[in-house]
């Protein structure tokens, strides 16, 4: 099939991003996880009939050192992920999307190089309120639970309605590098490529040949559905436009899989929304 795959120079995204020095890039092989979150989003509570009811809830610790805050900037209310700075808001409009999407969980990872952890990106995943609605069977479960309850996650994924990963770059990074990293989680997800995934993936890879990704660039993977996924890409706050949309269920749920199945990427990210799901879920 005619996917690139990443070289044995290029890194994961998420296990292997490659610092920049004014002079040449420095790679940093190790990664220490570490998961931040607090359910700060006002999200529809399940009561026993399973009707929404908006609840705000407040900021609590994590199990790590850190935790998230929140605080209002104006009328737009943040979290904080503490560990990057990074501010996530706890509402988003976005572009294609039906209506607001509510933040579940952040997190973020760092590089360890000799003893020195080099923090590379924060993340936050943002859902459509009515998901939770869909979740009823879990009432109750624990977040350890739910995080090893791969079914839960796929219900998600399932859900004919948008859910949406922010991805907030803490370093410098060339556009080909990034894709390079990405194709390489995506590729082995997907056992084999038929043709629509190749033209998707082709169209995925166009985003990001070429472009300078600059410290605190945002990208947005918007499933609208479990076969159509949006792209966007800017460098100057919530975009207000599409880069690409993404057509093909076999690259958008290799994708959804890269961060929130069995393996994922980045466990603080998929531990954060375990734990704002059973918040909520309670």
């Amino acid at each position: 099939m005619a996917m690139s795959m990443c070289s044995t120079q290029a890194w994961n995204i998420l296990h292997h991003f490659p610092l920049k020095s004014p002079n040449h890039p420095v790679s940093l092989p190790f990664y220490k996880t570490h998961s931040d979150f607090s359910p700060l989003s006002t999200i529809p509570h399940l009561n026993n009939n399973s009707t929404p009811t908006h609840l705000s809830f407040k900021a609590s610790s994590s199990s790590s050192s850190s935790s998230s805050s929140s605080f209002s900037v104006g009328s737009a209310e943040y979290t904080e992920e503490t560990a990057t700075k990074e501010k996530f808001q706890r509402s988003l409009s976005l572009p294609g999307c039906s209506t607001s999407l509510s933040l579940l969980g952040t997190g973020y990872r760092e590089k360890v190089f000799a003893i020195i952890g080099v923090k590379v990106y924060a993340a936050g995943l943002y859902v459509n309120p009515s998901i939770l609605s869909t979740l009823s069977t879990w009432k109750g479960q624990s977040a350890s639970e739910i995080q090893e309850n791969s079914a839960l996650f796929s219900s998600i994924f399932q859900a004919p309605l948008e859910k949406s990963l922010q991805i907030v770059l803490v370093r410098d990074i060339d556009g080909k590098t990034f894709w390079d990293a990405l194709d390489d989680a995506i590729s082995p997800r997907i056992k084999t490529a038929i043709p629509v995934d190749e033209s998707a993936l082709s169209i995925f890879r166009s985003i990001f040949q070429g472009r300078s990704l600059k410290k605190g660039t945002l990208i947005f993977l918007t499933w609208l559905n479990p076969s159509k996924m949006l792209v966007c890409v800017s460098s100057d706050g919530i975009p207000s436009s599409v880069d690409a949309r993404i057509e093909s269920e076999n690259v958008t749920s290799a994708l959804f899989d890269v961060f929130f199945g069995d393996a994922p990427v980045s466990p603080s990210l998929k531990n954060s929304a375990a734990n704002g799901l059973a918040t909520i879920l309670k």
